[in-house]
């Protein structure tokens, strides 16, 4: 009778220890990109090329404390967030469709393949046209994600069980049902990974769209005028902070993913 016991805690000890060295390893690895960094600036003995991670985090420590750093943060991470979340929703809509209905994939197929073919820098130019500078962002990001969680989530609907659909067919489940007990299932692999590619466009894309449109507070506009004046050291910590902006949504957004399909599987 304790058997089982023993092994669900042994189960448990061995996922907390590879995460353990999972962590370590990163760890590891974060440290010897900043060795390498720190030697790669030492090498060149010139802070306006390459300055060392020191001048960088105080830097970047210095941003922290000012003011106009939050507003430009949330300028960006406000307009990003907006087209990323459209895409979500939009993206899990035409997937979905074009999974139950194959003919709907057929007629999407140009756009999407136009989308993923054309530069961003093309699109950058042409919302220019189109809109103002303050929204570019949201449609950059939007335009760059859909392609993205609208594949995953097609691929995640062709690929429900169809044990499950013939039989939920057979004993007449209401659409609703199946969504929650089949699709949605299916679905969890390929959106927690179209996700975490996603985010990651969608600042890069939408950080591009600034640094070109350069909308008056925003994160691009502070790329532009450290470029502008030369200042490499702001140019890294704003490098920094937008990296950390869109790991730390990234991990929000998969957290909160992650517990809603906790809640499904207690259905």
């Amino acid at each position: 009778k304790r058997t089982p016991t023993r092994s669900a805690g042994h189960c448990r000890t061995m996922r907390s220890t590879t995460k353990n060295k999972v962590r370590l390893l990163r760890a590891g690895a974060v440290l010897l990109a900043l060795a390498v960094w720190q030697f790669a600036a030492w090498l060149l003995g010139e802070e306006l090329l390459l300055p060392a991670p020191a001048t960088v985090l105080r830097r970047f420590f210095a941003l922290l404390i000012e003011k106009d750093f939050w507003r430009t943060v949330l300028f960006s991470f406000g307009r990003i967030t907006a087209g990323f979340l459209l895409a979500f929703l939009v993206g899990a809509v035409l997937g979905f469709a074009a999974g139950r209905f194959p003919a709907l994939e057929h007629l999407l197929w140009p756009f999407f393949s136009l989308v993923k073919s054309v530069p961003v820098a093309s699109f950058i130019v042409i919302s220019l046209i189109w809109l103002s500078a303050a929204n570019i962002s949201v449609f950059i990001s939007f335009l760059m994600v859909l392609p993205i969680l609208y594949t995953n989530v097609l691929n995640g609907m062709k690929s429900a069980p169809r044990e499950l659909l013939e039989m939920a067919s057979l004993f007449r489940v209401p659409s609703p049902r199946r969504l929650l007990l089949v699709y949605l299932p299916a679905l969890r692999p390929y959106l927690l990974s179209g996700c975490g590619v996603a985010i990651g466009l969608a600042w890069k894309a939408g950080v591009a769209a600034e640094i070109i449109g350069i909308p008056e507070g925003s994160i691009g506009e502070k790329f532009y005028f450290a470029k502008v004046y030369f200042a490499t050291g702001d140019l890294f910590a704003w490098t920094a902070a937008v990296v950390c902006i869109s790991v730390l949504f990234e991990k929000l957004f998969l957290f909160l993913l992650g517990r809603f399909y906790a809640r499904l599987e207690k259905l």
